[in-house]
């Protein structure tokens, strides 16, 4: 339970200092009319998805097209909106203008919404250049970067380096796991085979936050190993039911599981 706190913690602080990046400092900002688009964009990025909000970007990047924020902030609502096309044109743009700062989001969002595993993998390579020792996190806070490459080798059918890459992470000193770390390195040992490897993850993640979708894998090793499973598989229902599962606002996680694919076990 206090680790749950921790990641809980962890998400709220996330949420505050993603609410304050979003402000930029207009001082520091070099030019007249870039300065006005930094204003511009201040106001607008308060008042993000309206038709007002939208405006003033565009008149931001028509003042300073090499203010990338507002490029960034533009493709938001086109992104929670199911629009890929239109949010691709704008984060692209945003990316050219400071790759540095927006390569990880990109990537992140191909990985989450775009399901563009390929296009993740490249955009985390290439962040790599600008941040050799620590990607840094999803912009969720459930996952370091490493890890959400890591699941991008895996759904390409890599899965031995993507074990490689969390188990690196993992071993990191300093290295601040993300809610579901364990859980997603031991699917990918299951679906490697290694059995053994896949409970111990499991385990390890049971012990610090459990959900209904760590203990359905669990009851499948049960089952693959001719142990008494159905125990696990009533307690991976009722947990689902509980809704102890893998949430996201926008999309679904990565190695999700649903409550039929827990019945037909």
């Amino acid at each position: 339970m206090e680790k749950f706190q921790r990641y809980y913690l962890s998400f709220l602080l996330l949420i505050v200092y993603t609410n304050t990046i979003a402000q930029v400092n207009c001082n520091a900002v070099e030019g007249e009319n870039c300065k006005k688009a930094c204003e511009l964009y201040n106001w607008a990025s308060d008042r993000q998805g309206s038709h007002e909000s939208q405006e003033a970007f565009d008149k931001a990047i028509g003042l300073c097209p090499d203010f990338s924020n507002s490029y960034m902030e533009k493709a938001v609502p086109y992104l929670k909106n199911g629009d890929f096309v239109t949010w691709k044109i704008l984060i692209d743009k945003a990316v050219t203008a400071d790759p540095k700062m927006h390569l990880g989001y990109r990537g992140w969002c191909k990985f989450q919404f775009l399901r563009d595993y390929s296009g993740a993998v490249r955009d985390l390579e290439e962040l790599k250049k600008y941040y050799p020792e620590d990607l840094g996190r999803s912009l969720n806070g459930d996952y370091h970067l490493d890890v959400v490459k890591a699941m991008s080798y895996s759904a390409l059918g890599q899965k031995e380096k993507a074990a490689a890459i969390i188990e690196k992470a993992l071993a990191t000193k300093g290295y601040f796991k993300g809610m579901y770390d364990h859980y997603q390195l031991g699917v990918t040992y299951f679906e490697l085979g290694r059995y053994d490897k896949a409970s111990e993850n499991f385990e390890k993640q049971s012990k610090e936050y459990d959900f209904a979708e760590n203990i359905y894998f669990k009851s499948k090793v049960s089952k693959i190993r001719n142990k008494d499973y159905l125990d696990l598989k009533m307690l991976a229902l009722r947990t689902y039911d509980e809704g102890k599962t893998m949430k996201d606002v926008y999309t679904h996680h990565f190695n999700k599981v649903y409550r039929n694919q827990i019945e037909a076990l």
